[in-house]
């Protein structure tokens, strides 16, 4: 696995190398916004908010706009505002320094299961369709009359997750422990904020209805 790490503090960035390479992964590091958006594309990237030369939640949007590549904010910004900004904008996970490289490796691997879960079994469907709506989980794809979306790997996960009973309510619970884990401990609103964003994704509000209380479904607008 390639690792981009964006990171401007080497007392930082030196052992982390050190310990994502005993690991086992490849790591390359940049320590500017400028030199992240123009590196090859990575597995998975580790992204600094705090950067020489532009914001990194610039370089997350950026970066989201063209790839669904994995995007992890390792930062100190802690506020749940920050949180749910960064989600919003599309990292797939959000970790606060100071960390553990333990810490971080079991994120960046819990990332790794999500991106890479696919259907298994002979009886897996690997396309689900709600009305313009067309998901090929195996391709990890997703096309809205015939228009590709780009979405987070969280985002494709959620989507799926409604989408393969349109129409029922997911709890927030449901939601968490499918589209994250049981075990995740987060912002109360990264349900929201990822909703937010397929809202805006697929270009109708009416897609995800919000019921009160419970949860989130699904439901094709018109029908």
């Amino acid at each position: 696995m390639d690792i981009l790490l964006v990171e401007d503090d080497l007392a930082i960035a030196t052992p982390l190398v050190s310990a994502l390479e005993h690991t086992g992964y490849r790591v390359r590091h940049v320590s500017t916004g400028a030199d992240a958006l123009a590196a090859e594309s990575p597995d998975l990237v580790l992204l600094d908010l705090g950067l020489p030369d532009m914001d990194g939640y610039d370089v997350c949007r950026a970066i989201r706009a063209g790839s669904n590549v994995p995007i992890i904010v390792v930062t100190a910004r802690g506020e749940e505002f920050d949180r749910v900004l960064g989600l919003e904008l599309g990292a797939d996970d959000y970790v606060v320094k100071p960390f553990g490289s333990r810490e971080l490796i079991a994120r960046i691997r819990a990332v790794q299961r999500r991106v890479g879960s696919a259907p298994s079994s002979d009886d897996a469907v690997d396309e689900v369709v709600a009305g313009p709506l067309v998901i090929d989980q195996r391709a990890h794809k997703v096309t809205l009359g015939g228009e590709p979306l780009v979405l987070t790997p969280k985002e494709f996960d959620l989507l799926t997750f409604l989408a393969e009973d349109a129409g029922a309510v997911r709890t927030r619970t449901d939601i968490i422990e499918h589209v994250w884990d049981a075990n995740w401990y987060g912002p109360t609103k990264t349900v929201d904020a990822h909703v937010a964003a397929l809202r805006r994704k697929l270009g109708d509000h009416s897609w995800i209805e919000a019921v009160r209380g419970v949860g989130f479904r699904l439901e094709v607008p018109g029908t």
